[in-house]
């Protein structure tokens, strides 16, 4: 959940060096940082840091610290405190906007006075519930996307860059897979999530996604596209199958942001897998294109009877749910089959998702985020409206959410059925906790070795993370 913000701050403005109500619609200039400048620093310091009202950024609340509550002390003020009800001077979307900035200035604070686990080789970090260590387990790789085991002695793992490569024995082999699909590698295009058939070892299958390079009416598109196929003994991927491709005009512009690209199988036969709605955010509402949804689709790539917008002649048949910005991260919880997605927000409004058969997930249309501009986002409506749902857990600011997996080994028992996170921005790998649908805890196991991507249970109940040029193992602390 987002970390406490200090309501005092809204309630102790000082009237001595604010302007008016009335003048304040006079100086308004469109950003949120300017917003709060004109507003709130003389009294609360440029940085939230206090001056004639108190600082922001220590956890001390008077009128409660949750988003509706800081914006309700905006809106209507404290009068007898010589706060100003500003909600008659500004509107209901930059209030909103101000609560993010509030939170973003107050998460700035916290990374730089808090002292975050950075695990060096071997050195052993004791965390909430269990002791680890963190040591290179293969080393000399480049922007890993997704890691997977094929047996307790060989894995293979996708690099963004448009590679694809066997481990065996713990050793990266010399060269990457023959016969790998050509993709678009431009922005945040690549190859992305590999993942073997829950049945890999009778049948061979494994999993891929990638941003499909395209040509449609002369401009050079992508659109991600999920294949399978099997490995040789001669290190090629062989015997190829389309599992899901867009129509071509689905395509959009080649290279750019958001294409999803985790797979998951459920264990019933069916293969669940992220489209991101390419930078375009109402396509995330329009159930007619591919973008910005989560798919299901049998392991053949059969459209399943039972799916929501089968019937549908104007949808997309493979839609499972929609409404999704840009989700890189999609697990199943074995204990009780449960979907759940990561999502990047825009500026803040990050997202984990419990996801079910056939809702909207609500992007553009609510979010927790800002514009990146620092207004609130084109198309918002605000955080919440009926018939679009609500995520378990929102982060602003952003963390940049990646892969996720339930751990299911049996090294780190307390860590059982936990969710794990891989981040890029923050550069954290999370544990959280989901009881009774509810986020009931998280912990930044660490944080600032680079930009993680994935995170997974190795066969041999260990945790392997994929950082910027290697791959890290997590084990117990000896």
């Amino acid at each position: 959940m987002l970390h406490s913000l200090r309501s005092a701050t809204l309630v102790l403005l000082a009237s001595l060096a604010l302007p008016s109500v009335a003048s304040a619609q006079t100086v308004r200039t469109g950003t949120v940082a300017q917003r709060y400048q004109e507003l709130c620093a003389t009294c609360h310091g440029k940085d939230l840091e206090g001056a004639s009202a108190p600082t922001m950024l220590k956890d001390v609340w008077l009128h409660g610290g949750d988003d509706d509550s800081i914006a309700k002390s905006i809106r209507n003020g404290f009068p007898e405190k010589s706060m100003p009800p500003w909600g008659a001077a500004i509107p209901e979307k930059e209030i909103r906007a101000m609560v993010v900035y509030i939170h973003e200035m107050r998460a700035k604070y916290l990374r730089e006075h808090t002292e975050f686990p950075k695990p060096a080789e071997s050195l052993t970090v004791k965390s909430q519930l269990h002791g680890y260590q963190l040591n290179t387990w293969v080393a000399g790789v480049k922007e890993p996307w997704s890691l997977a085991f094929l047996s307790p002695t060989q894995a293979i793992m996708t690099e963004k860059r448009g590679f694809v490569y066997l481990i065996d024995k713990d050793k990266l082999a010399e060269r990457p897979l023959i016969g790998v699909p050509l993709a678009d590698t431009g922005g945040q295009a690549g190859i992305f999530d590999v993942v073997p058939h829950p049945d890999y070892a009778k049948n061979g299958w494994v999993y891929f996604s990638f941003s499909d390079p395209q040509t449609f009416e002369g401009n050079a598109v992508s659109l991600t596209r999920i294949i399978r196929g099997k490995i040789s003994k001669e290190g090629a991927l062989v015997e190829q199958q389309t599992i899901f491709q867009g129509k071509l005009e689905h395509y959009i512009k080649a290279g750019g942001v958001h294409f999803g690209g985790r797979i998951a199988f459920d264990g019933k036969g069916y293969i669940f897998f992220t489209i991101g709605e390419r930078g375009q955010a109402m396509m995330a509402q329009d159930t007619s294109r591919p973008n910005g949804k989560v798919h299901r689709l049998h392991d053949d790539g059969r459209v399943p009877a039972d799916n929501p917008f089968v019937n549908d002649p104007k949808a997309v048949p493979s839609i499972w749910s929609y409404g999704h910005r840009n989700p890189q991260g999609l697990a199943i919880r074995p204990a009780t089959g449960q979907i759940f997605d990561a999502e990047h927000g825009p500026r803040g409004g990050d997202e984990l998702n419990l996801v079910e058969k056939g809702k909207n997930y609500g992007w553009p249309i609510i979010t927790y985020g800002l514009d990146y501009s620092g207004v609130t986002f084109p198309g918002s409506e605000g955080t919440a409206k009926a018939g679009m749902e609500q995520p378990l857990v929102y982060w602003v600011p952003s963390i940049a959410p990646c892969g996720i997996n339930f751990y299911t080994g049996d090294k780190f028992p307390k860590w059982k059925n936990q969710i794990f996170l891989a981040s890029l921005v923050a550069e954290e790998l999370r544990r959280i906790d989901i009881t009774d649908g509810k986020v009931t805890a998280q912990e930044v196991l660490f944080k600032g070795l680079g930009k993680i991507r994935h995170v997974i249970t190795g066969s041999d109940g260990a945790l392997y993370v994929l950082l910027p040029t290697r791959i890290a193992k997590i084990t117990p602390a000896e």
